[in-house]
């Protein structure tokens, strides 16, 4: 057995030679904005778990998977241990990289995602075997590693989401394959590279954890299709999803969002929008769980508005909005309006500078009031912006609500000190989460709130926030007439 320390030394050693062959060096700060002078370090295909290849990066997690499983659950622990460390020690490059690559929100919060992430992943605690006894013998049920689980990633948190996975999926056993985001994939690449120098240097089989280097709509069908995959994990947009559902493979997806927040006239206004403007606010609001739009009873609609100014927020007045609104939903070919994606995880002072306004420096959430069939309270958007909509009184609000959620069913948010309204809303909404009195981060767990946390949160398929246990099949013995011994 090597200790931490050991472990550490070794690791340190062989992840400084990744992509570069020598010690690596230490990045340079990024600016607020896009166009920074730090360049993530090209990935190498073939080499540390990246392939050219979607077939090859499956047949090389094969044979893994196939070395794995005479890994012990202890084993899988301590290899989880590796993964927590690594994720922890190269969240500020990791996060950087991220905003170089991407252009999307904020380097300190998503190094405080990287962190939150290999804190609080769940492991193979969470994978607890049941057992039965009785005059006719003993039954016992584990959990059993599927194989091959083939993953898609997001653009968005690109490496929590990927670690986060490699954490809950290799605790069940299994081994994956990635098709990340092409929008990430140089940072999606390298952190393969990272993670799987560690785990090799920590004694574990190399191709636990694969990617291809370059990502396609084709090697992701490539990817669905393969007769050695038997579970697809979806983190990513609803074109994905559908492509992965038609396969009839098992399928565990995160699907849409559009979080609405409710508050009512009985809530303390204050921390309600100092608490909508944290959840929303972080990492500039392109979390899936962040809030979306408010819809406020018109009895204290006024006073909360001044509130909203007062926890720092920056109101736009009308011809702002319209403004920013024609920037950020563009007309498409059917009729409609589609995001502008160059606008996602932008800071309040960019969409200030997009529209003509002098936002201070510091404000975290630009907002306005907007009736309630706005496009920024219907459509997803992902920015530092906050539609704010007056409602007659709470059950307006809750229709208001059901309204711009689409039933996607995946989190919405209430403001009330009404038991029985917080109770309603919960039922009426049927999302995979509810937070009550709280910013939308509690809903995913530690360290803003309680339980466990994952980035893959399964709506559409019914796991809701992933653990272990979702990855793994369960298989059942029963020993006839023995080991009763009471």
């Amino acid at each position: 057995m090597i200790d931490e320390q050991q472990l550490r030394k070794i690791v340190e050693s062989v992840v400084a030679s990744v992509s570069t062959g020598g010690p690596a060096p230490r990045p340079t700060a990024p600016s607020p904005v896009p166009g920074a002078s730090y360049v993530a370090p090209e990935s190498i295909a073939g080499q540390d778990g990246v392939f050219e290849h979607m077939k090859d990066a499956i047949a090389a997690s094969k044979k893994a998977f196939e070395e794995f499983r005479k890994y012990s659950v202890r084993d899988r622990e301590r290899l989880i241990g590796i993964l927590r460390m690594v994720t922890r020690d190269h969240a500020e490059e990791f996060s950087k990289m991220t905003y170089e690559e991407t252009g999307m929100g904020d380097v300190k919060d998503k190094i405080l995602k990287h962190r939150n992430c290999a804190k609080n992943t769940p492991g193979t605690e969470d994978l607890v075997s049941r057992s039965w006894s009785g005059e006719k013998g003993v039954t016992f049920e584990e959990f059993a590693p599927f194989g091959i689980i083939g993953a898609v990633t997001p653009s968005t948190h690109p490496v929590p989401t990927m670690v986060n996975n490699i954490m809950i999926m290799l605790a069940g056993g299994n081994t994956v394959v990635f098709n990340p985001h092409p929008g990430a994939k140089k940072i999606s690449a390298y952190a393969i590279q990272v993670f799987h120098k560690a785990v090799v240097a920590g004694g574990f089989p190399p191709n636990l954890f694969t990617c291809v280097k370059n990502p396609t709509i084709d090697s992701a069908n490539e990817m669905f299709n393969h007769p050695d995959v038997p579970l697809l994990s979806i983190t990513g947009g609803p074109g994905v999803v559908k492509a992965a559902m038609s396969t009839n493979k098992k399928v565990v997806a995160a699907g849409p969002g559009n979080p609405p927040v409710l508050v009512d006239e009985t809530a303390d206004l204050k921390k309600a929008a100092e608490y909508i403007i944290r959840g929303s606010s972080f990492d500039n609001n392109i979390l899936c769980i962040a809030e979306k739009e408010v819809f406020v009873v018109e009895s204290v609609f006024d006073k909360f508005m001044q509130e909203m100014d007062r926890a720092g927020a920056f109101r736009l007045d009308s011809v702002s909005l319209d403004l920013l609104s024609k920037k950020a939903f563009q007309p498409n070919d059917k009729g409609g309006h589609v995001l502008n994606r160059e606008l996602v995880g932008r800071s309040a002072c960019q969409l200030g500078d997009l529209v003509k306004v002098n936002v201070p420096e510091g404000v975290r959430m630009l907002y306005a009031e907007t009736p309630r069939d706005h496009i920024f309270v219907m459509e997803e958007q992902m920015m530092a912006f906050m539609p704010i909509v007056k409602v007659k009184d709470f059950e307006d609000g809750l229709q208001a609500c059901v309204d711009a959620e689409h039933d996607f069913r995946h989190t919405a948010l209430i403001h009330s000190k009404d038991m029985d309204r917080i109770t309603r809303f919960a039922q009426v909404m049927n999302t995979t989460i509810v937070v009550a009195n709280g910013y939308s981060n509690q809903g995913d767990g530690p360290d803003d709130g309680e339980a466990y946390m994952a980035f893959t949160i399964a709506t559409p398929t019914g796991e809701g926030v992933t653990s272990p246990r979702n990855f793994c099949k369960i298989r059942r013995l029963a020993v006839s007439g023995s080991l009763r011994f009471v």
